[in-house]
């Protein structure tokens, strides 16, 4: 077997769906839906190119389960059967060439922007980091009929997706979003069944992976995206994600992706990373390692992978079944059947920065960016990989603050 044949190979999940090679989207944010959050043909057009694109699996953008509760302007949400038509659409182009087309389902939580969420909501009343307090309001706690409500809210929003032909879905359970602010315990801090020791804190998680399974059934492809950690002190560790890791294995999850960090400490895009783990590309490697000898659940880590030769190393150490790609996809929507038909060898993609800290050192600069290029391509045209990312940042700014004002007057009305 050549080396490029283990990314070419077949992935047969416990539930029975196969993946047709090893190599994954993963969920980027688009930002391409209508002020009122609804799918349109930009999303469309932005999957077709992915599923002619040759990539195994795409996983959306998350899309949001409560309309209220928005990660920015321009999400996506399902609550619903209201835009049944149009999913169908997206799902059906999007699941062309065989591929696998997954729905990602999400709350901010507190990660809400006070541009679309006036009153965010959190495990607890607590505050993101002081140097966010001009873009994220202080959040109000959950009550217990708003836990159930939410686990409900993502039950519903499976269904739906399932209904529509997606092949599958993912809770968003990394980087500071409410799953992921319920399992830490310096974001959790109740005293009730839902917070205090990690069986406590992983129950908000294992009761939405039982709602959405009873609502889709044994044999659709249920998948969660985990940090291995927060990376932030008194925070989510790595041995306490492992352990929910074996959780949800054991509860039967049929993928899980691994990613780590927050918008507090952004790993998920390079920063604080060790040089030993860039040059192994998979920034989280190491942790699948550990993880693999522990659980059955096929394996799909992301962040960092920009060439055949780290991609085809990945596999072939059995640490993982499937590696993310994310950024080389926003640039170059056919990377992968370049790649897998020895086209191309790595990706151009590089950090974009501005050379203003205070911005460079945020998670939104390679968000904004990126969402730039997947405009482009959404529109029928080439990703620009030279354009500014001061100039980019502040365009996206003033669309962001547009569309979350449209969003904002829509409600009001």
């Amino acid at each position: 077997m050549s080396s490029l044949e283990a990314l070419a190979q077949p992935l047969t999940l416990r539930c029975g769906a196969v993946i047709k090679n090893r190599i994954g989207k993963s969920a980027m944010s688009e930002a391409l839906a209508t002020a009122d959050n609804r799918p349109t043909d930009l999303l469309v057009n932005l999957y077709d190119a992915w599923a002619q694109g040759g990539t195994g699996l795409v996983i959306t953008g998350n899309i949001m389960v409560d309309r209220l509760a928005l990660g920015e302007p321009g999400n996506v949400a399902i609550e619903d059967e209201r835009d049944l038509a149009r999913l169908k659409q997206w799902a059906e182009v999007g699941s062309r060439q065989d591929t696998q087309l997954w729905v990602q389902l999400n709350h901010p939580g507190k990660q809400s922007p006070n541009m679309v969420t006036k009153q965010p909501v959190a495990p607890s009343a607590i505050p993101l980091e002081a140097r966010f307090s001009r873009y994220f309001n202080p959040p109000r706690e959950l009550n217990e009929a708003d836990i159930h409500d939410i686990i409900q809210r993502f039950a519903r929003a499976a269904a739906v997706v399932k209904q529509a032909g997606f092949g599958g879905v993912q809770i968003h359970g990394a980087h500071g979003y409410l799953v992921s602010q319920f399992l830490s315990p310096h974001h959790n801090q109740r005293t009730d069944q839902w917070g205090g020791s990690l069986q406590n804190r992983a129950r908000f998680v294992m009761e939405i992976y039982r709602a959405i399974r009873e609502q889709v059934g044994a044999e659709f492809p249920v998948s969660i995206k985990l940090n291995s950690a927060d990376f932030q002190r008194g925070g989510f560790t790595e041995e306490e994600s492992m352990a929910v890791v074996e959780m949800l294995d054991q509860a039967g999850m049929d993928l899980i992706e691994i990613s780590g960090g927050n918008y507090e400490s952004p790993n998920m895009t390079g920063k604080n990373v060790k040089a030993s783990t860039a040059a192994r590309e998979a920034y989280f490697m190491e942790y699948a390692e550990q993880i693999r000898t522990r659980v059955q659940t096929a394996l799909m880590v992301t962040g960092g992978f920009r060439s055949a030769e780290g991609m085809v190393r990945a596999i072939e150490s059995g640490a993982t079944d499937m590696v993310g790609l994310a950024r080389p996809l926003a640039v170059e929507p056919d990377f992968s059947r370049r790649l897998l038909n020895g086209q191309v060898s790595s990706s151009p993609v590089k950090p974009r920065i501005t050379g203003i800290k205070a911005i460079d050192d945020m998670a939104m600069m390679e968000t904004v960016w990126y969402a730039r290029q997947l405009e482009r391509i959404a529109k029928g045209k080439p990703a620009r990989i030279n354009e500014s990312p001061v100039l980019v940042f502040l365009r996206q700014m003033m669309l962001s603050g547009l569309k979350g004002f449209k969003t904002q007057r829509l409600r009001a009305n």
